[in-house]
């Protein structure tokens, strides 16, 4: 479906370069690269295709959307990026934090990914249970991407590759350490970890193992696997779809 994106103005556009600066320094700083991903990821992932409810409209200023199970530590990304927000009073919450998760894998070496602003801020939060559940195989993904959020099984794959960046934390998630040796770099590691079986202090997930069981799914694994190239670009076609759920539609 094609997209038919709103116009901004100048002064906003304006806003939106200044806050990407703003957010590489404050990534770079705190080396929080991985929380604002997964906000980004968390605050999209919500929308439901057939409700045309939840998405990446900036509803994760809401304390109320914070206490979600699945969001748990995500207040910490949404206190960082407060004082930067105050600065910027004119850009929606939903650029700024679909804007967070576009800088956090671009200034760890990951693809850039295209950012169209103009995402209008929605007045509460949707119910909570939309989100993937780490524990579950390729019938919950496929439930969730696929029949609520309206993505497809490459995105699936491609997305899933995100996890190269970042840890889970024990208090937050039931699971504790990181997918690949390091964290901090977006790349196509967690694919080679992933094929290449399970090490002491690394994590796979059973989200994770779904992967290599699914027989649509494994083919994808050895291509990002083998192709860094490959994974970049279909992560960047993922990860701008899930950022504009529901966004600017034709």
């Amino acid at each position: 479906m094609g997209k038919s994106y709103p116009t901004v103005s100048e002064e906003y556009q304006k806003a939106v370069e200044k806050v990407k600066r703003k957010l590489r320094g404050l990534i770079a700083e705190k080396n929080c690269a991985p929380l604002m991903l997964r906000l980004a990821w968390h605050s999209a992932g919500t929308f439901d295709v057939s409700t045309k409810t939840g998405g990446p409209f900036g509803t994760m200023r809401f304390k109320s959307e914070q206490a979600h199970e699945a969001n748990n530590g995500l207040e910490i990304a949404v206190r960082l990026l407060e004082p930067i927000k105050e600065q910027f009073p004119i850009l929606s919450f939903a650029d700024f934090y679909q804007l967070a998760g576009v800088v956090a894998v671009e200034i760890t070496g990951g693809p850039e990914i295209p950012f169209h602003p103009g995402r209008e801020d929605k007045p509460e939060p949707p119910q909570e249970g939309r989100l993937p559940d780490a524990t579950k195989g390729s019938d919950h993904l496929r439930d969730v991407f696929v029949k609520h959020m309206g993505l497809s099984d490459s995105d699936i794959a491609a997305l899933s590759g995100g996890h190269t960046l970042g840890r889970c934390h024990k208090e937050r998630s039931g699971f504790e350490g990181p997918w690949t040796t390091n964290p901090l770099i977006f790349d196509n590691s967690y694919f080679k970890e992933l094929l290449s079986g399970e090490k002491e202090g690394l994590l796979q997930l059973p989200s994770d193992k779904a992967l290599l069981s699914d027989n649509v799914f494994r083919p994808y694994v050895e291509k990002y696997a083998a192709d860094e190239d490959a994974f970049f670009a279909d992560y960047e076609v993922a990860h701008l779809k899930l950022s504009e759920l529901g966004f600017a539609e034709a």
